[in-house]
């Protein structure tokens, strides 16, 4: 019999009959790994323990783990099988569209004869919890285009994915029962999965939402049922815990409970900002102003609704269309832009520029738009309508370099005025559906490549997903539940100036077109005050809390000289705010609490005559009686990023 040849995980070498499954190596290593392993990963691909190896390369057996991303997902693939065939156990009729691992856990797209809410999830639970104690084994059965097909007749849904699966040029369709092929439930699936259902008992039914088939608003409206799987259960306590913590700084709950901001059913992805949370707003604009003004940047200001005739040359009206908003004036076909670019281009292109104007860095705080599908959008985290800390920096090939460089320190110091540090550099390349010939996207490749060497950032490969006009540098940022957000950006761009007629006079006299680099450091400022807003529970630092400070009376005789003290903290550039309800002062104590304001000041007869105020600071209690002036001074100095 032929040899295939494994690279282990120690490195050895250890030759095997062709055709051997991952279940016979395991059981010849020890009958423990046996019962504890999962699957196989063979190279790239993870494959069921019963699967016969025909190839060889690096191999590796997958047993249970929470740090083993492989294990996890050939773990949730499996729970999500499980979850199908409780619902359809449940609810007769119940019809299968797709059920995918995704990264926390998984989800299951169904048909349903009825709605299935929060109040069916301890049934399903109870079935699976039926389903896993039987310990059935997942058995592949494979069958031709044919019989295949002929499966998953009367299923519209499953014979849909038959037909894609043929199309993309499989030559055989693969189903899993849970049990006997024949006898038990089974589903159209390419796999991997767990030996039998016994090794799934660390599971929880998590949401359920409503989703579209293939995504699509105008096809069937279908029911999601989200949940997810770990190796054991202190993993999944560990998840669980995690999950509550999130639910507690969603930025969405706490936005009411602050009174940040709402958003309207009659204008989907569109922020209604309240006064505090416009002053949020105002104030992460005026702080990343501050900033890139001390770094040599110009602020300027363009249009929103621009003709069509530039989308069509800058290649977004061809590239980008599906997400444009419309519309048509005087027989003009116009667009709302998705963002600023072309329009930074044209400014440029006004006089003309030479060598000695570059670089030259614009700046603008841009309302965007983007027709994101309904079932995407997300509070702050994914809006129709937002703003980005644009940018576009305009030099020579030569200039790269040296401005990669410096944007990377600016993202570093702004995250970490906000508490962040960079977690991963992602380096994007280039898109299926791009613009640009394949050599222009060599070179802004290469020239990105080595101007991130120089800058000495270390990056994470990520393909295929750069921009449609340039490869670029994804910062990510980690927050205090662990979560990555991708929010700063930088992009090199050797086609739009060319699409747009930029040019600038060498010192050779002649005309060259400019490099454009896109640039943004927050991303959006709806998206990174979401992200701020859960990093910090609503408990804002001083200098960015909407009211920092709160003066309680302790009765309406003394609202008079809290309306004094309130005006000399303004005087000094400190938010302030009187509660002169008829509450009694632990009431409103307790109020300020809730509302997360930092100072709180008790203010009565004593104040009045010494002219101070009792100081309470959150999360520190009584800090006794102080001197206004003093305390005044005292705030204003700590008031600083």
């Amino acid at each position: 019999m032929s040899q295939i040849q494994l690279i282990l995980p120690d490195g050895t070498t250890k030759s095997v009959d062709f055709g051997i499954t991952g279940l016979e190596i395991a059981q010849g290593i020890a009958q423990g790994l046996a019962r504890r392993a999962l699957a196989v990963k063979l190279n790239d691909d993870i494959l069921d323990l019963n699967a016969p190896l025909t190839e060889g390369g690096d191999f590796r057996i997958i047993t249970p783990s929470n740090e083993d991303p492989d294990a996890l997902y050939v773990l949730r693939h499996s729970c999500a099988h499980l979850l199908a065939e409780a619902v359809c156990d449940l609810f007769p009729g119940t019809r299968l569209a797709y059920g995918p691992p995704i990264e926390d856990g998984f989800y299951y797209d169904l048909a349903t004869p009825k709605p299935i809410s929060d109040d069916d999830f301890a049934a399903i639970e109870k079935r699976m919890k039926e389903i896993i104690k039987e310990d059935r084994p997942f058995t592949r059965y494979e069958a031709d285009a044919e019989e295949g097909l002929k499966r998953t007749e009367g299923d519209k849904y499953k014979k849909d994915n038959a037909e894609r699966a043929l199309e993309r040029g499989d030559t055989v369709l693969s189903f899993y029962a849970t049990g006997k092929v024949g006898e038990n439930w089974e589903d159209l699936c390419a796999g991997p999965h767990v030996p039998s259902t016994g090794h799934l008992k660390a599971f929880k039914i998590l949401s359920v939402a409503g989703a579209y088939w293939h995504g699509d608003q105008k096809s069937d409206q279908l029911t999601r049922i989200y949940g997810t799987c770990f190796a054991d259960k202190k993993g999944l306590k560990a998840h669980l815990n995690f999950l509550e913590e999130a639910k507690k700084r969603d930025h969405r709950r706490l936005a009411k409970d602050l009174d940040l901001f709402h958003i309207e059913d009659h204008s989907p992805g569109q922020i209604f900002w309240h006064p505090k949370g416009a002053f949020l707003y105002n104030a992460l604009r005026s702080h990343v102003r501050k900033v890139i003004s001390a770094r040599g940047y110009q602020e300027v200001i363009t249009p929103e609704l621009v003709e069509k005739t530039l989308w069509e040359k800058s290649g977004h009206w061809e590239k980008y269309q599906d997400m444009m908003f419309t519309s048509k004036s005087e027989g003009k076909e116009m667009a709302v832009k998705p963002m600023n670019c072309p329009c930074h281009v044209e400014i440029f292109n006004q006089g003309l520029k030479s060598w000695r104007d570059l670089p030259l860095r614009m700046a603008e705080f841009g309302k965007c738009h983007r027709n994101e599908l309904a079932g995407t959008m997300h509070g702050l985290m994914r809006v129709r309508g937002f703003v980005q800390d644009d940018a576009h920096i305009f030099c020579t090939e030569e200039q790269i370099a040296d401005e990669v460089k410096e944007f990377c320190q600016l993202v570093k110091d702004i995250y970490a005025d906000f508490g962040f540090e960079i977690s991963v550099v992602k380096f994007a390349t280039r898109p299926e559906v791009r613009v640009g010939s394949d050599e222009i996207w060599d070179k802004a490749e290469e020239a990105l490549r080595e101007a991130t060497a120089a800058a000495g950032v270390e990056t994470e490969l990520n393909p295929g997903e750069g921009a449609f006009y340039g490869p670029k540098l994804e910062f990510v940022l980690k927050d205090c539940l662990g979560r990555d957000w991708q929010c700063g950006t930088i992009q090199v761009d050797f086609s739009m100036p060319e699409l747009l007629g930029a040019t600038y006079v060498g010192q050779d006299n002649q005309r060259h077109h400019p490099v454009m680099l896109h640039r943004a450091v927050l991303g959006s400022i709806e998206r990174f005050l979401g992200i701020l807003i859960e990093q910090y529970a609503g408990d804002f630092p001083l200098w960015l809390a909407p009211v920092q400070a709160r003066l309680i009376p302790v009765s309406e005789k003394f609202v008079e000289y809290a309306e004094k003290v309130a005006q000399e903290f303004r005087n000094h550039g400190i938010r302030v705010e009187i509660d002169d309800s008829n509450e009694k002062v632990g009431y409103k104590i307790r109020q300020g609490e809730h509302a997360k304001i930092p100072y709180l000041l008790v203010v009565g007869e004593k104040e009045l005559q010494s002219s101070t105020v009792s100081v309470r600071k959150r999360h520190e209690g009584d800090l006794g009686i102080q001197n206004l002036e003093e305390f005044v001074k005292k705030l204003t100095f700590i008031n600083k990023p």
